[in-house]
């Protein structure tokens, strides 16, 4: 009769993935409790009695390995629409490997995933920093061909990769001046579109074409690492949203456009906040970092007292949900947030929104889509 495995983990590194399984500690039923050697360390066993009605070939035939953990930037993280994280990263490779998606189930804390573990509602639990953890279920199969897939130097290449995922670099575009031609006032080849469609928004189109700039640096053709398309870099997912056809989102006015209407949906989502300057920032911030992360920033500077709809009072917040003590709170329901990189992207929006104010809007705008002229592609570095 085959065992129960409860695998307790005493201490491991810091960065390293803690997957935990049934049968983590042992390839057969077993009565002793010896120490087993994984790539993640040595565990202790002890055993009580369970089938294994739910190993490898269940896992694949269902189509799907279910991970739980928490939020955080070592385990999984929301990252403009797509999900990151190294013990997520890992766990991703994992899952092609099995020919399976991944699906994460984010839990409040270590209790909510032991008690999911015990109901064998997950198969893997992941977990931010060494601690002891407890398994539910054994599966030997899936622990043998964990076995063998690992590798020592598989999470230096996850880290390396989520570092370039997170930089400029995962963007592909052509970097261009912010100001096409200062002495002729002319900010972009697209400025006659960022008139038209700031105009029904009451946006200042300076500000558009700023916040463009922010997104591609004027490219038409960009393209992150997470799908999101065009000038104004819209998903994939946030296009079908817009009635935005994909095979339409690098065209200039169909991608300036569509963004427009997603603005129109943030500046409602913050309806109250009365005061239009100070709207604008959160819906620069919403359209950076999402709605949830800025709301759960907000919901943190009200509780100490400050004014939550004041940019200025709830930006040192969002920053803040890069910090454990945080993101863990209870008052927070979305997890961390690499806050750092919204907080500047308003404020470099902002900035050359100023700079670009004394261009006058022009009667006739300039001609839209066209190619630039050779002198005007050039890459440079720019402040992006």
């Amino acid at each position: 009769m085959c065992k129960k495995m409860r695998t307790f983990v005493p201490q491991m590194s810091k960065y390293s993935l803690l997957l935990l399984f049934a049968a983590l500690s042992v390839a057969a039923c077993q009565e002793k409790k010896d120490p087993v050697t994984t790539p993640w360390g040595t565990v202790l066993q002890d055993t009580v009695e369970v089938s294994e009605d739910f190993d490898l070939a269940q896992i694949q035939s269902a189509g799907e390995l279910i991970m739980a953990t928490v939020s955080g930037p070592q385990t999984c993280y929301d990252y403009r629409g797509r999900q990151l994280g190294t013990q997520y990263m890992l766990c991703q490779l994992l899952a092609a490997k099995l020919g399976v998606s991944l699906r994460v189930d984010l839990c409040r804390d270590s209790a909510e995933i032991a008690a999911k573990l015990q109901a064998g509602d997950i198969d893997i639990a992941a977990w931010p920093t060494p601690g002891q953890l407890e398994v539910s279920k054994e599966k030997p199969l899936l622990a043998k061909e964990l076995k063998e897939w690992y590798k020592p130097n598989l999470l230096d290449e996850v880290k390396k990769e989520e570092s370039l995922l997170l930089s400029s670099h995962s963007v592909k575009r052509h970097v261009f001046s912010p100001m096409l031609d200062k002495r002729g006032g002319i900010i972009s080849h697209y400025d006659s579109y960022f008139i038209q469609y700031a105009r029904p928004i009451r946006w200042d189109w300076r500000l558009l074409a700023a916040q463009c700039y922010q997104e591609s640096t004027f490219d038409p053709k960009a393209t992150s690492w997470a799908g999101a398309r065009g000038l104004m870099q819209i998903m994939p997912g946030t296009a079908d949203h817009l009635g935005l056809a994909r095979a339409d989102m690098y065209d200039p006015e169909k991608n300036i456009a569509a963004a427009t209407r997603y603005l129109v949906e943030l500046e409602r989502t913050f309806s109250d906040i009365a005061e239009r300057q100070e709207r604008t920032n959160f819906v620069l911030a919403a359209y950076n970092g999402g709605t949830h992360h800025v709301r759960d920033a907000m919901a943190l500077c009200q509780r100490d007292g400050h004014n939550q709809r004041r940019w200025r009072e709830v930006e040192p917040y969002v920053l803040r949900l890069a910090e454990p003590k945080y993101y863990t709170d209870p008052i927070v329901k979305y997890g961390y947030m690499r806050g750092s990189e919204t907080v500047d992207y308003v404020r470099k929006i902002r900035q050359r929104h100023q700079s670009y104010m004394g261009v006058k809007t022009p009667h006739l705008g300039v001609q839209a889509g066209r190619h630039p002229r050779h002198s005007d592609t050039r890459k440079k570095k720019y402040d992006l």
